[in-house]
């Protein structure tokens, strides 16, 4: 039997404002003000995806089945929630974070793997690395670096892969049901703008989210006023302090970083930014950094690491990662 007093209202509030969002855009405003509708589509997308990530860190409740089926249907279309979960989980390895093969949320690449790489993936690689174009082409390059790297996985029938993709198939089919069937609205539409919005919207959020640095605890981003896409992001704009804290709800964060504010800042050595606006003013048609990584991986390596399961030419997981500014371009105003 479920403990009512153990269950994180906060959360379900969240998700029930989530899909009423989706619902009633879908049904009630696309017949009349069909851009509106998809936009709005693309919201609740992007806060969907937010509420994935705090489910698979197990909320709201303490029964982890249960929690998944709150987030089932598939807003963002892409990625199977038990392989987001398992790619999520091995990316919270700080130790290891930003490493082109053993985070499978990094944008950075390997040396080798860059060297192998057409002109033309180069360039869209570079400029995925300003804010602008991980936007508009950060979804699409993550998305076919997880199919490049899954399905393969899946036609082999790795353990628990298959059983991923076959819920996921099911979460599908019920969404193509929803918004082909009742909802009126074509598929693919309906994945070209709110689903990838979704994604783009998220990617605002990862675009910075870590960099490299010697101290672990120096790789993880805060900003300081999330504003309204803070709590689109369900508070991740405190992203070091998730990650020091990854039990501790979304709705926590912000009093627990405003008791320590100061000893954050130390911690991370001051990758602050005071809000996404600067972070859009610094990098909006500039990179952050160079592509390759710029203290791993730097040697030949013909073999890729199959621990992580990513693929070393393009890789990016269900949330992506950034590129790190260096320390002079930390941005505070």
């Amino acid at each position: 039997m479920m403990d009512f007093k153990m269950i994180e209202w906060p959360t379900l509030a969240m998700l029930g404002l989530c899909y009423g969002v989706w619902a009633g855009s879908g049904f009630l405003i696309f017949p009349d003000f069909p851009v509106l509708a998809l936009a709005l589509m693309a919201v609740s997308a992007a806060l969907h995806a937010s509420l994935q990530h705090e489910v698979l860190h197990g909320h709201p409740t303490r029964n982890a089945a249960f929690n998944e089926l709150l987030v089932a249907l598939p807003l963002c279309a892409a990625y199977p929630y038990r392989r987001f979960k398992q790619l999520h989980l091995r990316h919270h390895n700080d130790e290891r974070l930003t490493d082109p093969y053993d985070d499978p949320e990094s944008w950075y690449r390997a040396a080798a793997s860059y060297r192998r790489m057409g002109a033309p993936l180069r360039l869209v690689l570079r400029v995925n690395n300003t804010l602008v174009g991980r936007i508009v082409f950060g979804p699409a390059l993550a998305v076919a670096a997880f199919f490049i790297d899954d399905l393969p996985r899946l036609w082999r029938g790795e353990r628990g892969v298959r059983r991923a993709w076959a819920y996921h198939a099911a979460g599908l089919a019920g969404l193509v049901f929803i918004v082909q069937g009742l909802m009126g609205i074509g598929f693919l539409t309906y994945l070209a703008f709110a689903a990838y919005g979704g994604l783009a919207i998220i990617s605002i959020r990862t675009y910075c989210e870590h960099r490299w640095a010697g101290d672990p605890d120096g790789r993880t981003l805060i900003v300081e006023k999330g504003g309204v896409l803070g709590l689109l992001f369900l508070n991740n704009h405190l992203h070091l302090v998730h990650h020091k804290l990854p039990a501790e709800p979304w709705y926590a964060l912000p009093a627990l970083y405003r008791a320590q504010r100061e000893a954050w800042h130390r911690r991370n050595g001051g990758y602050v930014f005071r809000s996404y606006w600067a972070i859009a003013r610094a990098f909006a048609f500039r990179a952050k950094e160079p592509v390759v990584h710029p203290a791993w991986r730097q040697a030949d390596e013909s073999v890729r690491n199959d621990r992580v399961g990513v693929t070393p030419a393009v890789h990016a997981g269900p949330q992506v990662g950034c590129q790190a500014p260096s320390g002079s371009e930390l941005a505070r105003g």
